[in-house]
């Protein structure tokens, strides 16, 4: 059996290793100089290369098409993955959130694990090879690259979605699928920042154990809690990544963004702890009474939402006042432009309708011999190793199936 493999990430790379291990004979194509360029960079030069948690666990972080994913992650789960980076002699840890990461904190030495596996099993890797078409044919499958076409049993199609184009991720497995009669799941940016006005003079300020959420029409269209951080343009951080998955495929027109500043106290007890402080020094300025509220650089943000004179003294400022207060620190507003680019999201949601791939071995339903893996598909999780086991997973389900199948 003879097995393509398009794409060079951390599916593709995982599709041909578990295709060669299973006595195919493959070939992998990529286009980039090196295998793993995205890899390179994720988790901040780290990589980030699973979650140690079970595969249910797993399956509740998944956003979009979990049930899809339910054979290949109980196939492939997270403690396979551990399990061959230690098989491979590569040290890894487990850090905050169940994250784990190579010992060294290298993640080329994640890459060189990959590479020397493929080596090992005989997978003839093909960089600097850009392929143009995917064809199917009576007696098989073509690819064309600009120099030659060559044919193979079967092709895995791993070419990733649209994040970071600058590492390879240009789209082309869209167009390859299109080609094969496949439907496209419009490509969205998830895990990403959510931009908004009126941020600039907050950029780099970080706030935890707080709510952001997206509000249309005074309806919350979805919120998460945790850390965030303010960006010139508008909210990045943690929770925003979440939030951010969550919402990319809702009508958002006329949105804002608000941040719950003090979640945990209710706006009674809020107003209770208001008119404490305020009881403490009667004769401050209302501007010059909020540092044991906020940070510094949040205090003329909400004091200019709460719509009370900066110079008041707080023994004035009436109940109704108060009331507006604790909106602004219950609700601290910003209006919402859009997500950002997908070229700049962690990951992209959309792509290969998954209702067209078969989830038991990913080959597509369209055309026989073709089979898809990672990004390329429309699914995608949350941060935190999800993303990359997801490639994993598939990667080693497409290679299985596309070297056992008949």
């Amino acid at each position: 059996m003879t097995v393509a493999v398009v794409g060079g990430g951390p599916a593709g790379m995982m599709a041909a290793i578990a295709a060669a291990s299973n006595g195919a004979d493959v070939t992998l194509f990529e286009k980039n100089e090196k295998l793993g360029k995205k890899m390179y960079i994720s988790g901040k030069g780290r990589c980030n290369i699973t979650n140690a948690c079970s595969a249910t666990e797993f399956l509740d972080n998944v956003v979009v098409n979990r049930k899809f994913l339910f054979g290949a992650i109980n196939r492939f789960s997270p403690q396979s993955t551990q399990d061959f980076c230690t098989s491979h002699r590569l040290p890894i840890k487990v850090e905050r959130g169940n994250r784990v990461f190579p010992q060294s904190d290298k993640s080329s030495d994640v890459i060189k694990m990959f590479a020397k596996q493929l080596d090992e099993l005989g997978v003839k890797v093909r960089l600097n090879t850009q392929i143009s078409a995917v064809l199917c044919q009576e007696n098989g499958i073509s690819l064309n690259t600009i120099s030659d076409i060559v044919s193979f049993d079967r092709v895995i199609i791993a070419t990733g979605g649209l994040s970071y184009s600058a590492t390879g991720s240009t789209g082309d497995g869209y167009v390859f699928a299109k080609s094969l009669g496949h439907s496209i799941v419009e490509p969205r940016p998830a895990l990403c920042r959510i931009l908004c006005d009126g941020t600039a003079s907050l950029e780099g300020l970080s706030l935890k154990n707080v709510t952001v959420g997206v509000f249309c029409n005074g309806r919350m269209v979805d919120q998460e809690f945790g850390e965030m951080l303010f960006a010139d343009n508008g909210v990045g951080g943690p929770a925003v990544l979440t939030l951010s998955s969550r919402i990319n495929r809702k009508e958002l027109h006329g949105a804002e963004v608000r941040i719950d500043l003090k979640p945990a106290l209710s706006a009674e007890k809020l107003d209770m702890r208001i008119l404490r402080d305020f009881s403490q020094e009667p004769n401050k300025n209302f501007i010059n009474s909020l540092g044991k509220l906020l940070p510094e650089r949040l205090i003329k943000q909400v004091a200019r939402q709460s719509g009370i004179p900066f110079d008041k003294k707080v023994n004035q400022i009436t109940a109704a006042e108060r009331q507006r207060l604790v909106s602004a620190l219950k609700g601290l507003s910003f209006p919402f432009r859009s997500l950002d680019t997908v070229e700049n999201a962690i990951v992209t949601s959309g792509g290969v309708d998954v209702r067209q791939i078969n989830p038991t071995t990913l080959g597509s339903k369209l055309a026989h011999g073709v089979y898809f893996a990672g990004e390329v598909l429309d699914v995608d999780a949350y941060t935190g190793g999800f993303n990359i086991q997801i490639a994993l997973s598939t990667g080693y389900t497409a290679g299985l199936s596309a070297a056992t199948q008949e």
